[in-house]
């Protein structure tokens, strides 16, 4: 109830807030029902300085008022900011809206709203589909939010399949955390619920568009580096956040570098995906923004704060000192990931505006230790892959499936014929109007059906000994699982189908007292995999960021914009870091950005033992010239990407290789065609030949920005692979694979042997006819020798 409780405070106590956090009431017209009349809006100047209760400002030598370029504008007023937000119940994680039918008469669904505005005005536009069969009755439709009523609507007065309600939502019931919850009434509720059979024809469909109106109003939440990561992005935001991230006159790799960093870490917090960046050169965003520069930089009309070493510090925005600015700082290099790092690794002191960072060392990762990803040296129990044990614990007939999500690193191997152990432990209901004969618990890994597990044990034995009244209960699998259905991201879900009996009373079906479980103690055992896979690939960057995230921190990547990069290029990269922190759980703390090549690299042993990460569109053409000297791509003289001709050598060892499926020249065809594109492309590394290169980019600066919108879709994920991924408008994604792969990772000796056998069978076969024509021919002439011996003859003789 934090967003009431603040509006009660600000009608009850006026006089506690000081004149650094001004009343934002709710405009004339919006009271909010059961609470006092706010007041008119009061527009007053924001002083800077010290807040309440946060006296030790002074102390940490803060200089807020000593800095007259960190004061607003003195004729400057308080901007009473109104934000319009819709949130779909699409977007509130049902793609497909809720179904209610006569054996599911009620459900729900939970939505959150960010915590640094206040609701003043909301409404729900509510499409709903409902079948003939309940419109002909005098159902009605029952709206809840927080568990009061909302709204009832009859069915049977409407003429047509689908209608809009429009319902007016009072501001003070919208908090923080909602559960919007449906249900169907109807005076024939025992008629239609006993109806078998019948969830076809007693339906109503609450459709994905149905959608949230909000209007609300910002507030000042003061100067208070313990709430970050708020205001600049609210980690219980269902709707889309901007981060606005804010640079000096001149871009310099060790700023991005900070920034990448912060990006990583608001990546692992999102959870819907719904994080962008918004990237600005000396200029200041309108709202709040995280600006990365050195002390004492001019940025717009903003003179950063002397300081001596890495700092944060968070003032009033000059535009409007509602919103906030975070500023990092450092002299240089290591003092701006000194002050990134901090800002990351730990939370912030509560009320305090300004923080002297203590130089650390910053830990490094070893291979294979994201936080999100599965454990490979031991089996996993479920307890420690959700975030509740209750999630493992289904109530009633009717239910979602138990969802048990699970991310890999995407190089696991295991040799074709071993499986993957799942084991899964189990407990149906025990009723007398269950048929155990009919109900089962289904089981499906990434959308791929396993298999149905019954109630009961199989077989004949079973049978007899269950009709003599012995227990014949099921309540475990050992379920083997093909490796090749295991991703970098998989979703195991596990349906317990309930099916009641023939004859049977259908008032159990309306129950939540019947519960079905998983056993926390249920497992997954990858502790036989080993980590080895064929690179470059695509598919593995794409779902994983992989090869860079094999060292969650990125300490063995190169981060390599252009020389002179631009706002996109920065921005596609911090997006691409936030990706990576989501997917790991871990912020590229140990990240190594660099502008341009110089043509010295080769010589550089920082490039020694590491993968490179490259944005750039294809117009900083220069920069590609020298990248892609000794790849199999190349850029010709119009600035277009081409596919460099197979020499008849390396066509010959790919051959022989096995490799009879390169895709290069139909590749080259199909960029030539096309005038504007985005997309990546991935190939073996010049500075070291066991690292790999993939470069995101596109024909034009616009066209880069594009893709993470493009990420964001399932359907162009699991189309990119091999190592060129071309992404359009018109055709989405198309994928080739254009040079030879190499190995990556480690086997057993043994392993290595029979890997490289599958995958050379015509070198293997050639080596094999070699060897038996050698062995044939010795043995040929050792045979002859040996009879011209018995006969007594020179061999020589009978020539």
């Amino acid at each position: 109830m934090l967003l009431a409780s603040s509006l009660f405070l600000w009608a009850c106590l006026p006089g506690v807030l000081s004149a650094a956090e001004p009343v934002i009431p709710v405009p004339p017209g919006s009271e909010v029902p059961g609470l006092p009349s706010l007041p008119r809006p009061i527009d007053l100047p924001l002083q800077s300085g010290a807040m309440p209760g946060n006296e030790d400002q002074a102390a940490a030598g803060s200089t807020l008022a000593d800095n007259p370029a960190l004061q607003p504008v003195a004729a400057q007023p308080v901007i009473n900011q109104v934000v319009e937000s819709t949130l779909s119940i699409a977007g509130m994680g049902q793609p497909a809206g809720l179904m209610l039918n006569n054996w599911q008469r009620q459900s729900g669904i939970t939505f959150t709203l960010p915590s640094d505005s206040v609701v003043t005005a909301a409404t729900l536009l509510l499409d709903v589909e409902v079948s003939p069969a309940l419109m002909e009755g005098d159902a009605e439709l029952h709206l809840m939010l927080n568990g009061q009523p909302l709204s009832q609507h009859l069915l049977n007065k409407q003429h047509k399949s689908k209608v809009t309600y429009k319902v007016a939502v009072p501001a003070a019931m919208v908090v923080a955390r909602n559960n919007l919850s449906f249900s169907i009434k109807s005076s024939n509720d025992a008629a239609m619920q006993c109806e078998k059979g019948a969830s076809d024809k007693y339906w109503v469909k609450v459709l994905p568009s149905s959608h949230l109106q909000l209007e609300g109003q910002v507030l000042n939440i003061g100067q208070n580096l313990g709430r970050f990561p708020r205001p600049f992005f609210d980690p219980q935001a269902m709707q889309s956040s901007v981060v606005n991230i804010v640079f000096g006159q001149a871009k310099r790799p060790e700023d991005v570098g900070a920034a990448a960093i912060v990006s990583s870490y608001l990546g692992i917090l999102t959870r819907y995906n719904n994080l962008d960046f918004h990237v600005l050169q000396d200029a200041l965003p309108e709202q709040n923004g995280i600006i990365f520069a050195r002390p004492g930089e001019q940025i717009g009309e903003l003179t950063l704060p002397q300081a001596d070493g890495p700092t944060l510090q968070l003032i009033d925005n000059p535009l409007n000192p509602v919103y906030k600015l975070l500023l990092v700082m450092g002299n240089s290099s290591a003092e701006m990931r000194q002050a990134a790092y901090r800002l990351v690794s730990q939370p912030l002191p509560e009320k305090t505006p300004l923080l002297a960072v203590k130089p650390v060392t910053i830990p490094a990762h070893v291979a294979y230790d994201a936080p999100r990803w599965i454990n490979t040296t031991h089996p996993v129990k479920f307890s420690e892959l959700v975030a509740d044990v209750d999630e493992l614990t289904v109530n009633g007939v009717f239910h979602d499936a138990v969802r048990i999500p699970f991310r890999a690193a995407p190089d696991l191997f295991i040799w074709d014929g071993r499986n993957v152990p799942l084991q899964i432990n189990y407990r149906f209901p025990t009723d007398s109007w269950i048929d155990e004969n009919k109900s089962q618990l289904s089981a499906t890994l990434n959308g791929t059906f396993l298999r149905n597990l019954p109630v009961n044990k199989s077989g004949l034995l079973e049978l007899l000994w269950r009709k003599f009244g012995g227990d014949t209960r099921q309540e475990s699998y050992s379920l083997p699982l093909p490796p090749y259905l295991i991703y970098g991201d998989n979703m195991l879900e596990l349906y317990f189908s309930i099916v009641p009996k023939n004859g049977s009373s259908c008032n159990p079906a309306d129950s939540d007292s019947i519960k079905s479980r998983i056993g926390p103690d249920s497992y997954i055992d990858l502790s036989k995999t080993y980590h080895f896979t064929e690179l470059p690939n695509l598919s593995y960057y794409v779902g994983a960021s992989f090869p860079f995230t094999r060292l969650a921190d990125f300490s063995q990547t190169v981060l390599l914009l252009a020389e002179k990069p631009t706002i996109n290029e920065i921005r596609t990269l911090l997006d691409l870091a936030a990706r990576a922190g989501a997917a790991t759980g871990s912020a590229i703390s140990n990240v190594d950005i660099r502008f341009g090549l110089k043509g010295s690299e080769m010589d550089d042993p920082e490039y020694k033992g590491r993968d490179v990460l490259v944005v750039a569109s294809l117009a900083q053409s220069a920069f590609y010239q020298r990248l892609l000297q000794d790849a199999p791509f190349a850029m010709d003289s119009d600035g277009l990407l081409t596919v460099k001709p197979q020499p008849m050598r390396e066509r010959l060892q790919a051959y022989l290789k096995g490799n009879w499926q390169t895709q290069g020249i139909d590749a080259d065809r199909y960029l030539s065609s096309l005038s504007d594109w985005r997309g990546f492309f991935s190939f073996r590394s010049a500075w070291d030949p066991q690292r790999v290169v993939v470069v995101a980019s596109a024909t034009d600066d616009e066209g880069l920005s594009k893709i993470y919108t493009d990420l964001k879709s399932l359907k162009i994920n699991a189309g990119i692979r091999g190592d060129l991924a071309v992404i359009t408008d018109q055709n989405g994604v198309n994928s080739f694979q254009v040079g030879a792969q190499f190995p990556s990772g480690e086997l057993p000796w043994y392993l290595i042997f029979i890997w490289y056998a599958s995958k050379h069978v015509v070198l293997l076969s050639l080596a094999g006819l070699v060897i038996s024509v050698v062995l044939g021919l010795s043995l040929y002439v050792l045979l002859r020798r040996h009879a011209a011996k018995r006969l007594g003859r020179d061999a020589e003789d009978e020539d």
